[in-house]
């Protein structure tokens, strides 16, 4: 008799469920941001342009929302551990309405900026406006993004399913969205038995500020924190977990797993069973 062997990717320590955030323009409000979002241990993936930075040699001018950080500001805020830094357009253009050589500029160009300013590297993005099509895709992938979000909202928790869904990465709403307490309250009841969710928020720190309700992003990291069952992660922790559960190696039967990554990779099995497979290492299922 024939026995099941499917896989279902589990997170680190065989968590189904992963939290993160995902917020654009590298404002001077993110640094709030990250005072409030610290203590709960909730990470965030900060979208930024390497080419609007604020001058380092100017004050920055007093009440007036929408400022950009300057860098030694940028590096200051985004090297705390719960911060991702991706790209968002050099120049914060509409990548859908240029030709494929403007488009790569925009986006080599960020790279090169941030990955210089910050000493790492850089495959995570978010498309300026939402704007992109198929070129933009196909000419994000030569230039080394990997995943890349939208500014669609699905209300729901699955993850991507290829690559290609990567780089169309929809989020599950927006800090505006009036469900999002419902949604968090909906994520944490959530008990997956096969496929993982991940709870995606994202948004703009200005935001807050135009809204006068930072109490929001209080009430949200108060819920959301501290959830023995949630991985908190940012954009790029999660597609790395995803790609190295992809690239397990198994044997025709199903019974032998073998992993070539530098990470161990968590898994659970049609019958419930969960396992971890730690680097270079190869382990026999039920």
């Amino acid at each position: 008799m024939s026995i099941r062997r499917d896989k279902f990717l589990r997170f680190p320590g065989g968590k189904a469920k992963a939290l993160t955030l995902s917020y654009d323009d590298g404002m001077r409000q993110d640094i709030r941001m990250i005072d409030i979002l610290r203590p709960a241990g909730i990470k965030c993936t900060f979208n930024i342009n390497g080419g609007m930075f604020f001058d380092e040699e100017k004050d920055y001018p007093e009440n007036k929302i929408y400022i950009r950080m300057k860098i030694s500001d940028a590096l200051k805020a985004y090297t705390d551990d719960i911060c991702e830094v991706a790209i968002h357009g050099f120049n914060h253009t509409l990548l859908a309405d240029m030709d494929p050589a403007q488009m790569c500029c925009e986006i080599v160009d960020d790279r090169r900026a941030l990955e210089s300013i910050f000493d790492r590297q850089i495959h995570g993005m978010a498309y300026p406006y939402g704007s992109t099509n198929n070129t933009v895709c196909q000419v994000l992938e030569l230039c080394g993004v990997y995943y890349s979000r939208t500014t669609k909202s699905t209300e729901k928790f699955a993850l991507p399913e290829s690559k290609a869904d990567w780089l169309r990465l929809p989020a599950t709403c927006h800090h505006k969205n009036p469900r999002l307490m419902e949604l968090c309250d909906s994520f944490i009841a959530l008990e997956p038995k096969r496929h993982p969710q991940m709870f995606y928020v994202w948004g703009h720190g200005y935001e807050f500020d135009e809204s006068q309700n930072w109490d929001l992003l209080e009430r949200f990291a108060d819920k959301m924190k501290g959830h023995d069952d949630i991985w908190y992660a940012t954009n790029g922790e999660i597609y790395q977990c995803w790609l190295d559960f992809k690239n397990l190696e198994t044997s025709a039967d199903g019974s032998r797993v073998y992993n070539p990554s530098l990470r161990s990779v968590w898994f659970t099995t049609f019958r419930g069973n969960t396992y971890e497979v730690k680097p270079g290492e190869t382990i026999v299922i039920e």
